[in-house]
């Protein structure tokens, strides 16, 4: 067996409810020491979270990390905002995208790759009410045939 730390993926999985995600980018995050500790132990949040582009750089803000617990005066910020690293052509696309109505850039994973830490954003339009609706209906529909194939339940329609 190998003696392999895993680190955890950090999830969005209200984003996929609330939003159509059309294309995807992975982005470098900026990060203090206190907030790597914090992110490799999984204490992070993306509620609330979004990305905004200012002076051709892209930012996420109200993204929580919990304050690292064996961190001196020198923790951070819990919801400041934290630069991505993209390269200019995706930058551009990002702005493109963002000055039609009604897009926007959301973060959807958060992960380790290589020892860095890497955001997935995606950007994204949102949904209307039906459309949510519909897309737990889907859900509901595949569970039901996942089960139904398994033989554990019958369906009942």
């Amino acid at each position: 067996m190998s003696d392999k730390k895993t680190t955890p993926t950090i999830k969005n999985r209200k984003a996929s409810h609330d939003y159509h995600i059309e294309e995807t980018y992975e982005a470098g995050l900026v990060l203090k020491g206190t907030e790597v500790k914090s992110l490799r132990q999984g204490k992070a949040s993306f509620a609330d979270t979004f990305a905004f582009i200012q002076n051709g750089e892209v930012y996420l803000r109200d993204m929580y990390i919990k304050p690292y617990e064996h961190g001196s005066y020198y923790n951070h910020n819990e919801t400041r905002p934290r630069k991505l690293l993209l390269n200019k052509r995706e930058i551009r696309e990002l702005e493109k995208a963002t000055e039609q109505k009604g897009y926007t850039i959301v973060p959807l994973k958060l992960y380790f790759k290589k020892g860095n830490a890497k955001v997935l954003i995606g950007v994204a339009k949102g949904k209307k009410q039906y459309d949510k609706r519909d897309s737990i209906k889907e859900k509901d529909v595949k569970r039901q045939i996942e089960r139904n194939v398994k033989g554990n339940y019958k369906i009942n329609m």
